[in-house]
Formats: C-alpha cells, sequence, structure tokens
C-alpha cells in the first residue's frame, strides 16, 4: 500500500490544529457572552484543543493508504473507524488532478476519483506529487481500458454459429483497439482570443456571490448601519434615490432598488467573465489511447481523463450572444457525472466556431446530419396562453402593490404583454427532434439552446409525460434518460409537445432501434473516430 506525500501529514496538522485551537475560542465566546460561564475554565481547553487537532491529522496520515491491484483502486482511511473501499475499474467514469498556486509551488497535486451512479467523489487523493498522479492516472487509464476490452470479451465470446473462440476476440478487441499510453494526440486547444469571446458571451449565476459577498467589505450607509452601502445610495442620489432609507418614498426606494439591480448584473457578469478567464486559461483536449484527456485553469490547475466509452451523450450550447457571433460550446457526460457538476469538468469544447463544434459532435458520435421536426402549431399557442397569464400575473401584482403603497401608474406594468408573442415564438422556434438511426436528436431552448445527441445504446428509460392542459390539445412530451447524472439546471432530454401519434411512434422507434444498436454494439460495430484539428 501507498502512502500520501509527505507534506500531507504537514498540512492536515495544521488544518486539523487550527479546528482544533478554534472551537474552544469559540466556546469561550459564547460562553462568556451567552452562558456566563467563565471564559478561564475554557482557557485550558486551548492547548488541548491544538496538540489534539494536530495529533488527529498526523494519525489521519499514517491511517490513509491507497493501492492500484489489478481488479479495484483499493483505499484505506479513518482514525478511529477504519474505512476500506474497493473501487472496481469498469465503474471508474473520470480521474481528474488538480493543483493550485500553492500546490504547484510545492510540487504536490490532488487526485479525485469519479464512478458512475453517484455525483460525489469517491476517492480524493489529498495530497501526491506531480509524478505520482501522473503516474496513477496512466495506470487507472491503462487498468481500465483492460477491464473494458476483457469485458467486451466476454460478451462477444459466445457467437451464435459458435466459430469464434473467447480467447480469439479478446485478440480481434485487442488488435481494433491499438492504444498508445504515453502519446496523447490533440484534438482542441482554447486560442486567447476564444477565452476572451468565451468570457464576454457567458453569464454564470454563480457568480452573483461575489457582488454580495463585497457588501460585507464595503460597509454600510454614513447614517448609521444599514444593509445598503453608502456609494449604492450616492450613485442612486442624483436620478431621484433617497438620501438615507430612513423615512424614504416608494418612488426614490423603487429608483434605488433598480440602480442597485443594474449595479449588482454588471458586477456579476464582471465576476463571471473573471471566472470564466480564470477557469478556463489554457484549455487543451486530447486523446490518449480510448481516453479523452484535458487540462485547464490559470489559478487552480485541472487535468483529467475521461473514458471515451462512458460518454451517454453530446449537447451542443448556444447563448443568443453566441449565435450571434457563430460560436458554440460542447459538453460530453459520463455516468454519475453531468455537465456543471461541481467535481471537475464536462466541457469538451468550451468555444469554438459553430460549424467546427457540429462536427466535432458528428465525428464523436458519428451521428448523421439531423433533419429536424418541429411540435404543431397548437404548441406555439399553449406558449401564447401560459406567458399570457404570466404577464396577467404581474399586472395583478403591479395592482395590488399600489393598494398598499400607493404606487401610481400600476397599469404601465401592462407593457410586458408585448413580450408575450415574441417569447412564445422564440420558445416554439426552437423546439425540435430527430429520429435517426442510431442517435436521437433534441434540440431546445433560447436563451441557452441545447442540441443533444443520445445514442440509442446509451438510453436508459423514454417515458412519456402529459399534463392536463396538454391531454386536452392532443400534446405529450418524451423525456430521454441516460445513465449520467444531471444537475436540476440541465434536466432530462426532452421532447416537448408533440403530437400524442408522434410521441408514440417516436418512443416505440427508439425501442426497436435501441435493440438493433446493443446487437451491433455487441458485434464490435460503430467504433469512435474523432478530429477536431481543422481549424477551417
Amino acid at each position: 500500500m501507498n502512502r500520501l506525500h509527505p507534506l500531507s501529514a504537514v498540512t492536515m496538522a495544521l488544518q486539523r490544529g487550527l479546528t482544533g485551537f478554534s472551537i474552544p475560542v469559540l466556546l469561550m465566546g459564547l460562553g462568556s457572552g451567552l452562558l456566563g460561564i467563565d471564559s478561564d475554565a475554557l482557557l485550558v481547553l486551548v492547548p488541548i484543543g491544538l496538540v489534539a487537532g494536530i495529533g488527529y491529522g498526523i494519525a489521519y496520515y499514517y491511517r490513509f493508504a491507497y493501492e492500484a491491484t489489478p481488479d479495484t483502486f483499493d483505499v484505506t482511511s479513518g482514525v478511529f473507524s477504519r474505512r476500506s473501499r474497493e473501487i472496481p475499474y469498469r465503474r471508474i467514469q473520470n480521474v481528474d488532478v488538480s493543483q493550485s498556486i500553492f500546490h504547484r509551488v510545492l510540487g504536490l497535486a490532488v487526485v479525485s476519483i469519479e464512478t458512475a451512479g453517484g455525483g460525489e467523489t469517491e476517492a480524493t487523493l489529498n495530497y501526491v506529487s506531480e509524478g505520482e498522479a501522473e503516474r496513477l492516472r496512466a495506470e487507472i487509464r491503462r487498468l481500465t481500458a483492460k477491464t473494458d476490452d476483457e469485458a467486451d470479451a466476454d460478451e462477444r465470446a459466445a457467437p451464435a454459429d459458435g466459430d469464434e473462440s473467447a480467447t480469439d476476440v479478446g485478440e480481434r478487441v485487442q488488435q481494433t483497439r491499438p492504444r498508445d499510453e504515453e502519446k496523447s494526440t490533440l484534438l482542441f486547444d482554447l486560442e486567447f482570443r476564444e477565452l476572451l469571446l468565451y468570457a464576454l458571451t457567458s453569464f454564470r449565476w454563480g457568480a452573483a456571490v461575489f457582488p454580495i459577498a463585497l457588501l460585507f467589505f464595503l460597509g454600510g450607509a454614513d447614517s448609521g448601519p444599514s444593509l445598503v452601502p453608502s456609494f449604492v445610495l450616492d450613485i442612486a442620489r442624483p436620478f431621484g434615490g433617497p438620501e438615507t432609507l430612513d423615512g424614504a418614498g416608494v418612488g426614490p426606494l423603487f429608483v434605488l432598488i433598480g440602480l442597485s439591480l443594474i449595479q449588482w448584473s454588471v458586477a456579476t457578469y464582471v465576476a463571471s467573465a473573471i471566472y470564466t478567464v480564470a477557469n478556463y486559461y489554457g484549455f487543451r483536449l486530447g486523446r490518449a489511447g480510448n481516453d479523452f484527456v484535458y487540462e485547464r485553469g490559470l489559478i487552480q490547475r485541472y487535468s483529467g481523463s475521461i473514458p471515451v466509452e462512458k460518454v451517454q451523450s453530446v449537447t451542443v450550447t448556444e447563448n443568443p450572444l453566441q449565435r450571434l457571433v457563430g460560436y458554440a460550446g460542447l459538453w460530453v457526460e459520463t455516468a454519475g457525472y453531468g455537465p456543471d457538476s461541481g467535481s471537475g469538468s464536462q466541457s469538451a469544447v468550451p468555444l469554438a466556431g459553430t460549424d467546427r463544434v457540429y462536427r466535432f459532435a458528428e465525428n464523436l458520435t458519428g451521428v448523421e446530419s439531423p433533419r429536424f421536426r418541429s411540435p404543431p402549431t397548437l404548441a406555439r399557442r399553449r406558449y401564447l396562453v401560459r406567458y399570457a397569464i404570466v404577464a396577467a400575473i404581474v399586472v395583478v401584482a403591479a395592482f395590488g402593490l399600489a393598494q398598499v403603497t400607493g404606487l401610481e401608474r400600476w397599469y404601465l406594468a401592462a407593457v410586458v404583454f408585448a413580450a408575450v408573442p415574441p417569447a412564445a415564438h422564440l420558445r416554439y422556434v426552437n423546439l425540435g427532434y430527430y429520429v435517426g438511426d442510431d442517435h436521437l436528436v433534441i434540440r431546445s431552448g433560447f436563451w441557452k439552446r441545447r442540441t443533444t445527441v443520445v445514442p440509442y445504446y446509451r438510453i436508459q428509460t423514454v417515458s412519456m409525460r402529459r399534463s392536463i392542459f396538454q391531454r386536452r390539445l392532443g400534446l405529450a412530451s418524451l423525456a430521454v434518460d441516460t445513465a449520467s447524472s444531471r444537475t436540476f439546471a440541465w434536466g432530462t432530454p426532452t421532447i416537448d409537445d408533440i403530437a400524442l401519434a408522434d410521441a408514440r411512434a417516436a418512443n416505440e422507434t427508439s425501442r426497436e432501434h435501441l435493440q438493433v444498436a446493443l446487437r451491433e454494439r455487441a458485434r464490435g460495430d460503430g467504433e469512435l473516430s474523432v478530429d477536431f484539428t481543422d481549424r477551417s
């Protein structure tokens, strides 16, 4: 069994020691201020907590061990309660390596192992040397590929005519799937111009926490404690904002709220751009054997591998700004590891020309050029009614607010009805689906349009959904689920609001194609061929 890097003992001891030191200090503050406990009695716990924390960190280091065996990756850990994990290579989806600036200075790295069926990291090695991290990643990739080949050989070892033995099949698989574990073929590198364009055309709502965090550092208004910083009031005052929050009228408060939202949005956009540049600087995607390998990051450096055979679906994403300049991104999903998940990155191509991205998606999946079918026009009428109801709710809310606050001209809120027809039209025209021979392609969304390619052999379930309104209109939605773990933001790929007869036909066709695809996969057909180096 192998141990972590010796510096891990130092960092763990410092972290646990700080925790053991801070808990008695916190208890001293709470005890003397709220509970009336003599702080001198708790003072003796401070050095005890410090020593106990340091001892626990050192003990954790010596009790942690790992080993890459021929069949499993084994990890044992725990100080008081021992935990042993044997992770089969067949279940491993990703091996990620991350390094902060501090880690790179010390030559350390964090290795994270993701498995199928779980959104959390199965095993994390804090910390190993850079050389050991690369060795582990290459070794796990080799053993994972070997396990997959052996499993495929076992599945193909019993042909119907009995002419081919398991040994012959295994040899044939190895011959038709050559590997070069050391050499990596570059598929895509993100140029700095593309990185800046990606940062300027992306908006990450998660970056909103940065402007909010600034409020706690910039202080309140000049007139006593306030949740609103003084500079926010200073900016709003020339536009009719209040002098102070005390006794402010409804009109000045609305001015303050409106200008604050604008400032917050601008600050979030800037923070999002900075985050994108820092996160995707130096992005490179390559292929080594049957794995994608990637690296990215400026401050926090990430690198990892994604087994090609574990890819469940491929999604092309485009927002309005990116469509305007002719760019798009591409994401891949593996079982238990979905887009925008908290562990590592599944972005195969952050941003590139739309033609290049679609060509890469076609090469990756082998999908034929889709001829999208649109939902019936009844769907557009449904969206028109839906958005009209939302607009009516906005107007009613404005009227109710006017009754309790004295808000004048509440009826101006009816302007939202002007957005109903274009919103319904844009929702409708960006829907489409294609039932191909080997793949199901689903397109949806306007603000972030997603075109998802799902091979039939990756489909787990196809379910039909009908709301009460869809049943009245003779419509249905078809949800296509794979083994990938998805976030709430993305959800399951769904063909929305198509005719009931078309939904049933697509469901039946998908089931038939699934059986055909599984038989072809059993015969070893459909190997992936990826080429993304062309920049034309």
